[in-house]
C-alpha cells in the first residue's frame, strides 16, 4: 500500500513586510528566506524560475511595490506595507 502525504498550506501567500517604497526582487527573496543565499537567488532569477505577478521575471533588480506578488520554489509571497 502506498501512502501519499500532502502538506496543507494554511496561508496561500506569505506576506513580506517592507518599510520603504519598493524592494528589489533579489533582496525580497533573501528577506523572506525564500533562498539561503544571494547567489542562489541570482541563479533562480536568471534561469527564469521566478514569477512576478504571474509572469516570468529575469531581472534581479526588478522593483517590487506593495501589492506585488512573486513565486519562488513553489511558495508564494506578497509585498506589504508595514501598516
Amino acid at each position: 500500500m502506498k501512502v501519499i502525504v500532502k502538506r496543507k498550506r494554511q496561508n496561500a501567500e506569505t506576506p513580506v513586510v517592507i518599510h520603504t517604497e519598493f524592494i528589489k526582487l533579489e533582496a525580497a527573496m533573501k528577506l523572506c528566506d525564500a533562498v539561503p543565499s544571494g547567489g542562489m537567488g541570482k541563479n533562480l532569477i536568471q534561469d527564469g524560475e521566478i514569477t512576478v505577478n504571474g509572469e516570468t521575471c529575469t531581472m534581479r533588480g526588478k522593483k517590487l511595490r506593495p501589492g506585488d506578488k512573486f513565486s519562488c520554489l513553489g511558495a508564494d509571497y506578497v509585498i506589504c506595507n508595514e501598516n
